[in-house]
């Protein structure tokens, strides 16, 4: 599990390899949140629609305009919610692929591929958590003060992997190997 001029613990400390394994074990959870929201669709279908009816939340004329009862709506921001962390997972576990395929075959250009795909995964957390549940829900819907639905803290946490992985996903690779900066006597 080499690449070409690269030791063993290189590769398996190095950036790349980081990436790859945040992208698998994060492709591998979205692919678990998708199925089971298909697999407990009720309940989750209800919190949707809890938010979005903003029954019980702070109540102001200012703001209660933006409640949406209509159930249809609800279910179709389920749906979508659903295809969205299904589309995650998809590239995520495509991203981890490439990269493991890519240690295996000694290919720097499917790690370079990996790194793109990890990328727009966490890319597309950060628009779901941050955009979708912490904004649209969050915010405009006040699903913050909904103590029974607020997802604020679980999106939050959805949000601080994705971040770690584009943090290290755009961070450069280290050029340095411990061996050459102890012969050098840094």
């Amino acid at each position: 599990m080499s690449l070409p001029g690269k030791r063993f613990l290189d590769v398996v400390s190095s950036r790349d390899m980081a990436v790859v394994v945040l992208a698998t074990i994060t492709g591998v959870y979205y692919l678990i949140v998708a199925v089971t929201n298909c697999t407990d669709t009720d309940t989750n279908r209800r919190g949707v629609a809890e938010v979005f009816s903003m029954r019980r939340t702070i109540h102001n004329p200012g703001t209660d305009w933006r409640s949406m009862t209509n159930g249809t709506v609800a279910l179709i921001a389920y749906i979508l919610i659903v295809v969205w962390e299904y589309l995650i997972a998809f590239v995520l576990l495509a991203a981890a692929a490439n990269g493991w395929w890519g240690f295996g075959r000694r290919r720097r250009a499917a790690l370079v591929i990996s790194a793109k795909l990890a990328s727009l995964g966490w890319i597309m957390v950060t628009l779901l958590f941050v955009g979708g549940f912490l904004t649209v829900a969050g915010e405009w819907f006040r699903m913050w003060a909904n103590k029974q639905v607020d997802a604020s803290s679980a999106a939050l946490q959805n949000f601080l992997v994705a971040a770690v992985g584009l943090i290290l996903v755009h961070l450069p690779e280290r050029r340095e190997t411990l061996s050459s900066s102890t012969e050098s006597g840094k």
